[in-house]
């Protein structure tokens, strides 16, 4: 026993050295601070003269348990955080182990519905259909004949998992301390954050909800399928859905066998992704092949719904000014957004990561978007990320990925297939909502806010000034008749700057609306005028006031 650690946690944590050293990944025991429990030992088997990169790291994982298999499978989808080797190697991740016994799954079943599992389904299916660490799933039907997957999580998962992240944030604050990446990287939160998305998927009943609201987002789209729950027999640890049959959609041979338009297929799965994005601010976190199956009618159906990504305002916000950058292919916009994004503790340089995004830009300077190598021109720009350290948002990271897959996938089911295609409008859609009516009234609301509150701290920031003087902080030599011609023309430089300011951002979000979408303009031109002149006025009343207040100081005039 190490350190008042469990003679269980120890042993744990001795077996993590020995897989790391075993595998060529020795180096990350110091970094770590796993070197302290049982040094002696932590060599284990000779070291495979090979080992130490991506495919022994991925091997390390796997042999680890369904902790760090899930860690391995989240980092394949964070390619802000991991290079393209790693991604690609950590991907193959198989979370496939041999099933439990039949009777302990049935055991469970009795636990969670109080009833066998004979009274709760018409048939039950003992031989598992898949096998994962944490759950396995297997065939029934229902009472009515319905055919469906009941998916349960193994007895004693969750202990192992819960001490193991235990494991994980010791390792992180202790990384923390020593190692100048883990800190620059917030290596501590990214665990934090780990730790949240693999106990939500435990959770059953979440994971529930998320294909309802799923569901409930794609239920007029005749081309896009979620299978319904059943919630009678759906609790924390089983979960019960309709059983999805058809063909794996990178399943090219068997696609063209059954006569179906795979470039159709690329651009719908492609186009829902992209609802999900952008229109639904909800999206399907692992979108891989395996999740996604072509019914008889051409319907994608989609299945596993335990990792998913939301999108809220700020984010909402950040992603509209990264996607509006990149196509403006504004270098020195496009590095403050990273910058503004990243939420690690090292601090990029603009200059130099402005030039790394300028190079980026001249890969596609002088081509249209819409023939754009997206999966390309992502992992490019994370390569930027990267290399200056940066730390982006898990959802933009995860929806990075996303693209990357959903490009490949079309590739894969149409060599022509241009991502573009399906993000264009989406696009033009986030452009004209951020220069829309509504959002310049929302601007120059916020401006009028920040502005009142200046004024109220206004008083209390001369206050402060007076008494700093009268304490002797330093000397002030300007007298009151000197200083008023100042502040008259400080306010009058003021008030054309304000003026100015409003007046170009009315004129460009009206020119830039007007050129993006006529059609669209044209519904809005009304209602649009009248809140433009309702702002102007504001505006004039504004200048109005401020003339009226230089007169009544001129004239030692009371405040009304």
């Amino acid at each position: 026993m190490a350190f008042g650690i469990s003679g269980s946690r120890a042993a744990r944590y001795a077996q993590i050295g020995e897989v790391l050293t075993r595998h060529g990944l020795g180096h990350l025991l110091h970094a770590t601070g796993l070197g302290r429990w049982s040094p002696t030992n932590l060599l284990g088997d000779a070291v495979d003269a090979t080992a130490g990169g991506p495919e022994h790291l991925r091997l390390a994982l796997e042999e680890l348990g369904p902790t760090f298999m899930k860690l391995g499978q989240i980092l394949s989808t964070r390619p802000d955080l991991v290079p393209e080797a790693y991604q690609a190697e950590l991907a193959k991740l198989q979370d496939a182990v041999p099933p439990v016994p039949a009777e302990d799954i049935r055991a469970v079943v009795r636990e969670e519905l109080g009833v066998d599992v004979e009274e709760a389904f018409a048939t039950f299916d003992d031989e598992a259909i898949a096998s994962a660490s944490i759950g396995q799933v297997h065939g029934a039907r229902l009472a009515d004949g319905t055919r469906v997957v009941v998916k349960v999580r193994k007895p004693g998962a969750v202990d192992r998992i819960r001490e193991d992240l235990e494991i994980l944030r010791n390792l992180a604050s202790s990384a923390s301390r020593q190692w100048s990446a883990a800190a620059d990287y917030n290596l501590v939160g990214l665990v934090e954050q780990f730790g949240r998305t693999i106990l939500a998927e435990l959770d059953y009943l979440q994971e529930a909800r998320n294909a309802e609201r799923f569901a409930a987002n794609f239920a007029e789209d005749p081309h896009i399928r979620i299978p319904r729950v059943f919630w009678e027999t759906t609790t924390s640890r089983m979960l019960t859905l309709e059983r999805v049959e058809g063909l794996k959609i990178n399943d090219v041979e068997g696609l063209d066998a059954a006569g179906f338009d795979r470039s159709s297929l690329a651009l719908n799965a492609a186009s829902a992704l992209a609802q999900m994005v952008f229109q639904d601010a909800f999206f399907h976190a692992d979108p891989h092949p395996g999740n996604m199956f072509v019914q008889t009618d051409g319907a994608i159906a989609l299945i596993d719904f335990g990792m998913i990504g939301e999108i809220d305002a700020r984010l909402h916000d950040q992603l509209s000014r990264l996607l509006l950058a990149v196509a403006r292919k504004d270098a020195r916009r496009l590095a403050r957004t990273l910058l503004d994004m990243s939420a690690g503790s090292h601090e990029a340089d603009l200059p130099d990561l402005a030039d790394d995004v300028a190079d980026f830009i001249s890969l596609y300077d002088r081509v249209d978007l819409q023939d754009v190598d997206t999966a390309r021109l992502v992992q490019r720009l994370l390569t930027v990320v990267r290399t200056h350290r940066l730390q982006l948002p898990e959802e933009i990271a995860v929806i990075s990925k996303m693209l990357v897959m959903a490009e490949g996938l079309g590739r894969v089911l149409d060599p022509s297939f241009r991502l573009s295609q399906a993000l264009q409008p989406y696009v033009v859609d986030l452009f004209i909502e951020r220069h829309s009516p509504q959002a310049i009234l929302e601007g120059l609301k916020d401006a009028g806010l920040g502005a009142m509150d200046l004024v109220e701290d206004l008083p209390h920031l001369v206050d402060g000034l007076v008494r700093i003087v009268d304490s002797g902080g330093f000397e002030v030599r300007l007298r009151a008749a000197e200083l008023e011609p100042l502040l008259i023309r400080a306010e009058k430089i003021g008030d054309r700057v304000v003026a100015g300011v409003i007046t170009a951002a009315f004129i460009r979000g009206v020119g830039e609306l007007v050129s993006i979408d006529r059609e669209r303009w044209t519904g809005w031109r009304a209602p649009f005028m009248r809140t433009g002149l309702t702002a102007l006025g504001g505006l004039g009343g504004y200048l109005a006031w401020s003339a009226a207040k230089r007169r009544r100081r001129s004239h030692n005039l009371p405040r009304r």
